[in-house]
């Protein structure tokens, strides 16, 4: 029995390693741009039952609740938090934030797409607009070497003076997606994530419409983090992890007082 209990304080103490990583990652990334937290979630283990609900104790009489011993608990997945994170102007025209639902489509070396809030775009040297590791955003806007006056709207037109020309000229239409269930994307990091079964097809469109948020010029959306939040759950798992690993010395003097005295 005392080598089951410290089988089960076993699985507190992998279960609060873990919740601490994802704690830790947090943390890391208070200042990441478009990075939204994750939190994690558990599950017991099977229970091993010795006796079920309704076993008879006497003639007309029976259980009322089962004799079920817990077999320890498992972390079954994370999951992020796709709250809105706060606006931070930086006055850089291309720059953008979108202020609701939605993710920046771009293409990805491997040929695949990427997902991102992260809005820190710029230009390469032909004028495509990039992210700042230099992935094109799809579909694919390009500003040519001295255009000025660039603006984007709301919905995602940009506009710019061109050289030699004196009214704006329209260069593409930035359009961003959405997910039926977006907690379903698989994060791969450099801030994207990866469409999966889970999530769904990505929706492609014109941002404002049907649901997708706006975009907002001249501002990166921070991390949405909050730092207190997290300190605090670092020290209920911190407390946790002590309890198990308590457990864990408690089932072993016992078992010590066992072996010295019988």
């Amino acid at each position: 029995m005392s080598s089951s209990s410290m089988h089960v304080a076993k699985t507190g103490l992998t279960a609060q390693q873990t919740r601490m990583q994802v704690i830790s990652n947090n943390l890391s990334n208070v200042n990441t741009v478009g990075f939204k937290s994750d939190r994690i979630n558990f599950e017991s283990l099977l229970y091993q039952i010795s006796r079920v609900a309704g076993d008879p104790t006497s003639e007309g009489t029976a259980l009322t609740s089962p004799l079920a011993l817990g077999t320890g608990v498992r972390a079954v997945n994370t999951e992020k938090k796709f709250s809105q994170g706060a606006m931070i102007t930086t006055d850089n025209a291309l720059d953008l934030a979108i202020d609701g639902d939605g993710f920046f489509q771009v293409l990805r070396p491997d040929g695949t797409f990427g997902y991102t809030r992260a809005g820190a775009f710029s230009r390469e040297a032909t004028g495509l607009l990039v992210t700042p590791s230099g992935y094109a955003i799809q579909p694919e806007i390009n500003v040519p070497p001295g255009a000025s006056n660039i603006s984007i709207s709301q919905d995602g037109v940009v506009t710019a003076n061109l050289p030699g020309e004196n009214v704006l000229s329209e260069l593409g239409q930035i359009s961003i997606s959405t997910f039926a269930n977006p907690r379903g994307l698989t994060p791969i990091g450099e801030n994207f994530y990866s469409s999966t079964l889970a999530s769904g097809e990505p929706n492609l469109g014109v941002p404002v419409q049907d649901g997708r948020g706006k975009l907002v010029q001249g501002a990166l959306e921070s991390s949405n983090v909050n730092v207190v939040q997290q300190l605090i759950e670092m020290i209920e798992t911190q407390r946790a992890y002590e309890v198990s690993s308590k457990s864990i010395t408690a089932a072993d003097e016992m078992m010590r007082f066992i072996s010295n005295n019988l």
